[in-house]
């Protein structure tokens, strides 16, 4: 049971008595946020990352994926959710499924981009070792685009986990769920509860996966 304060003035020790006698339901809050926005980065990972690799030998079809995704981009989330309702009704499936799709762009388009920027004298001098295309593409061409493709990663992580509040509007649950909450009732505890596990996600997620995509980039190309 979620406990109110009996104050409407915000003060750091009520908020922090808030926090304390609200622990279970944020923590159970911040589960399905991890749970709706990493599911769906996963996803889009898995449909993504191999699609930027078949199209990079097929540029005209490339476009049209790559114009597809960015129309994506351009729907707002509330109205995105909404053309799902419909379809899948309320719930994760519905939310996990606008997520995923908002995260195809950056990763399709880095792992397109990653590839394609791959020198083709490094290409030639693998087939004048005898690889055939698939050793090519494993010993030549991801490790060269990995960072690339890390950093597209990375920004979709970012997104999507500020995105994932919004699930909370068709009963996805997440950290939007507080937030809605303290929007109804006018009381900033509840959106703080919220908030900032939410921005704390995504600075970490941007933080780690830019760790990453630093070591895995050779250090001639380091900024």
């Amino acid at each position: 049971m979620l406990w109110l304060p009996q104050s409407g003035v915000m003060r750091v020790s009520d908020f922090l008595k808030f926090m304390q006698m609200n622990l279970d339901s944020a923590v159970l809050a911040t589960g399905q946020h991890l749970y709706l926005s990493f599911g769906s980065i996963l996803l889009g990972m898995m449909i993504a990352i191999p699609l930027g690799i078949w199209l990079t030998d097929k540029e005209k079809l490339a476009e049209k994926f790559l114009a597809a995704t960015a129309i994506i981009q351009t729907v707002p989330g509330l109205a995105f959710l909404g053309l799902f309702l419909p379809i899948m009704g309320i719930g994760v499936l519905p939310s996990m499924t606008v997520l995923f799709l908002y995260s195809l762009l950056p990763i399709l388009r880095n792992t397109y981009t990653g590839i394609k920027g791959v020198s083709p004298a490094l290409v030639e001098a693998g087939k004048g070792m005898g690889m055939n295309p698939f050793q090519l593409l494993v010993m030549v061409k991801l490790p060269i685009a990995f960072p690339v493709i890390i950093a597209g990663v990375r920004i979709a992580s970012v997104y999507i986990v500020s995105w994932a509040t919004l699930a909370a509007f068709i009963g996805g649950g997440g950290l939007g769920d507080p937030i809605l909450t303290g929007i109804q009732t006018a009381d900033i505890n509840f959106i703080l509860m919220g908030a900032i596990p939410a921005a704390l996600l995504a600075l970490f997620a941007g933080w780690f996966l830019g760790m990453i995509e630093k070591m895995v980039t050779p250090r001639g190309l380091r900024g």
